[in-house]
């Protein structure tokens, strides 16, 4: 397949082995793409299937490193082979992870309305279940975690992924 000199691809779309549409190029920490020739940040595997709590501790890992769109994956991942009851829960802490993604990009009200928007689901998922403290995760510090990041963005505050991240069991 031919490039061209911005480094985009020409002709048929990136695909996985199975035939889906799949971006191919290497992206930063923070999950931009790179042109094609640029040597990015290892992605996460889709479609891995973990624990619990092994969801958990990747994901906090991956947000200490700064890579809070990665662990966005990760918890996608839970979100879409998890049990029913518990789709809307761990779809929140992605959209908390993207959320911190987006803000660390620049995009202020992406990141705020993200943040805001996952605060949402894990409370209205806890208040629903009865369930605080799911796989330990603190839920209500970290709804309370993403409305302060939240504020804090639309103030126009620089944020760092790394330096910003929450601490999953305990904000």
């Amino acid at each position: 397949m031919a490039s061209t000199p911005e480094g985009r691809r020409t002709g048929a779309r990136d695909r996985d082995s199975e035939g889906r549409a799949r971006n191919a190029r290497p992206r930063d920490g923070l999950g931009r793409p790179l042109p094609y020739d640029a040597q990015g940040v290892a992605r996460q595997p889709e479609g891995v299937v973990r624990a619990p709590v092994e969801t958990v501790a990747e994901a906090q890992a991956l947000l200490d490193a700064g890579k809070p769109f990665h662990a966005h994956e990760v918890f996608e991942d839970a979100w879409k082979s998890g049990p029913d009851e518990e789709r809307a829960l761990w779809r929140g802490l992605a959209q908390l992870a993207v959320g911190l993604t987006h803000a660390a990009r620049g995009n202020t009200t992406g990141g705020a309305r993200l943040l805001r928007r996952g605060a949402g689901a894990i409370e209205e998922w806890a208040a629903r279940t009865g369930r605080k403290r799911p796989y330990d995760l603190d839920l209500p510090g970290l709804a309370e975690w993403a409305r302060a990041l939240a504020g804090d963005v639309e103030r126009g505050s620089v944020v760092e992924a790394a330096a910003r991240a929450p601490g999953l069991r305990g904000v």
